[in-house]
């Protein structure tokens, strides 16, 4: 991966975010959080917020990002 031009960010502030999902993503994403709630009966009354964390766990789990990242120390 070639080296990002900007350097680290100085704050960890809440960014937010604006997207647009398919409709059937939106809808995956109302399931998926109908089956957490039965899962660990939690209601999760926003499913949006699921987003940052299903983000965060994908990109953990990229072996190819982490490597990539690792080698050009993306993360702090």
């Amino acid at each position: 991966m070639a080296k990002l031009k900007l350097g680290p960010l100085t704050d960890d502030k809440p960014v937010k975010v604006t997207i647009d999902l398919p409709a059937a993503v939106h809808r995956d994403l109302l399931a998926y959080a109908d089956a957490l709630t039965r899962q660990t009966g939690q209601k999760i009354d926003e499913p949006n917020r699921l987003i940052p964390i299903m983000l965060e766990r994908f990109m953990a789990s990229d072996r190819a990002f982490t490597q990539a990242a690792r080698r050009s120390q993306v993360f702090s």
